[in-house]
């Protein structure tokens, strides 16, 4: 069986402290609703996703808190950088995904924006539950153990 080939994305912003404070389980990707400068901005690789969570109202799924700064060249056409955005889902999806925040309260999470091999702005979300502290603090001691293991069998050979 043939290989698939890598998929060429272009990252423009990544979560990296979800992984972190959220313990991950099914990962969905889902468009953006953007307007024209928006796009124009993602393009440029301005935007952070850090504080940004998905919500479910009335059957649909939005991005609350996402900065995508103005575009320089916008003008009055420019975007307000810290509006609800629509996340384009199917709607088998955003019932799994309603399912899930309202009976185990668990938290919608972006993870990373990109743009696929189309040129299309994508979203990856994810249904989180939030670590407690001894959680994070084993989750720190695991990767330390894992980064000083990596060294010692550099140094052995």
């Amino acid at each position: 069986m043939a290989a698939k080939p890598e998929r060429k994305l272009k990252i423009v912003a990544d979560n990296r402290r979800a992984r972190f404070n959220y313990e991950i389980g099914e990962v969905y990707e889902a468009g953006i609703a953007l307007t024209g400068t928006e796009v124009k901005s993602l393009r440029a690789g301005k935007a952070t996703i850090a504080e940004a969570y998905a919500d479910a109202r009335d059957g649909e799924v939005w991005l609350i808190n996402c900065n995508i700064p103005e575009y320089l060249q916008g003008g009055r056409f420019n975007h307000a950088p810290k509006r609800a955005r629509k996340l384009l889902l199917h709607h088998n999806q955003i019932n799994k995904l309603l399912g899930a925040v309202e009976r185990d309260g668990m938290t919608i999470v972006p993870l990373k924006m990109y743009f696929n091999e189309r040129g299309r702005a994508k979203i990856e979300i994810a249904l989180g539950r939030g670590k407690k502290l001894f959680d994070k603090r084993q989750t720190e001691k695991k990767r330390d153990w894992n980064r000083e293991r990596g060294r010692l069998l550099r140094q052995r050979g």
